[in-house]
């Protein structure tokens, strides 16, 4: 899986990871630590609007035209399956639908790279972080 590489890369560029012990150098960190990441990343970006549990009721909530997504009903919504792919469509956001209208929520495909100077490095570190993401939304389902 590419994405694994790409996590690992960008847990240790964000500080998540520390240097492993030498007999474990290349192991893919712990699920709790990409859960974890992953977390971090939803309440620093997320969870204004979607709430911390993910219910669509953060404190910018009502100020938005259209109510924010409830994230912890995806799988339900979708017959039971969690829709990665959608997920991950949906917080890129850098492909635009046109029959989806306008978008309130920001285009993080361009955003979560930000602190990137590296443009070929920047779009892996994207990557990784909405897959960190969706992963941890894809924890929260009930």
């Amino acid at each position: 899986m590419v994405a694994l590489p790409l996590v690992a890369g960008w847990l240790t560029l964000s500080g998540f990871a520390q240097d492993p012990p030498a007999n474990t150098a290349g192991a893919t960190p712990p699920a709790s630590s990409l859960s974890e990441a992953g977390r971090t990343l939803y309440m620093r970006y997320c969870a204004s609007c979607h709430g911390m549990d993910a219910r669509g009721d953060g404190p910018a909530a009502a100020a938005l035209r259209v109510p924010p997504t409830d994230l912890a009903r995806l799988a339900r919504a979708n017959h039971g399956a969690f829709p990665a792919a959608r997920v991950t469509d949906a917080i890129d956001g850098r492909i635009r639908i046109p029959v989806h209208g306008t978008r309130e929520m920001p285009i993080w495909g361009e955003r979560l790279g930000d602190d990137i100077g590296n443009r070929d490095t920047r779009e892996e570190v994207v990557r990784g972080r909405i897959w960190l993401l969706v992963e941890y939304l894809r924890t929260l389902q009930r």
